[in-house]
């Protein structure tokens, strides 16, 4: 029998190992040239397409929930609203430029949770890992916890065009 605390413990490191299998290999443009999307797609010249994905929590008896987002703009969620459905769509032009934009920003590099160090702190909260392509980063929705400005951008840009929750 695992310990109250070490399971809470374990929680995001576990998230975390879920979040990579998940993912698998998000492709980058290295060169700044156009970049294939794997599916046939580019994107403009200059411009690093990346794959984005998220998994998110409830507590630790809460059911996990995944998204992934290509970077043409299609995603595919599976029990986003805790319902066992998986949904597909796609996002817009100007979001996936958005999501674009926000993936290729340098400060990203910053919020990754080897370098924030960071360690969750709350029971029962909605634990959001976002895996890039710098590396993963994780968030609770919990009081006093402040996300990372962007990755927090780029999960409330994922949460307000999919089935994916920003809280509780």
């Amino acid at each position: 029998m695992v310990p109250p605390q070490w399971s809470r413990a374990l929680t995001v490191p576990a998230v975390a190992v879920l979040t990579v299998t998940l993912a698998g290999c998000a492709m980058v443009d290295r060169d700044g040239g156009s970049t294939a999307d794997g599916r046939g797609g580019t994107t403009s010249p200059g411009v690093t397409a990346n794959r984005v994905s998220l998994v998110q929590k409830l507590g630790d008896d809460g059911p996990l929930r995944s998204l992934t987002v290509e970077p043409d703009g299609r995603w595919e969620c599976d029990d986003c609203a805790g319902d066992g459905v998986t949904s597909t769509g796609s996002l817009d032009a100007e979001q996936v430029q958005r999501l674009q934009k926000l993936l290729a920003d340098p400060r990203l590099a910053q919020e990754t949770d080897q370098v924030r160090k960071y360690r969750a702190t709350c029971i029962d909260a909605l634990t959001s890992s976002l895996l890039t392509t710098t590396g993963l980063i994780t968030s609770q929705d919990c009081p006093g916890e402040e996300r990372p400005a962007v990755a927090g951008e780029i999960l409330l840009l994922l949460t307000q065009a999919t089935p994916a929750e920003p809280t509780r």
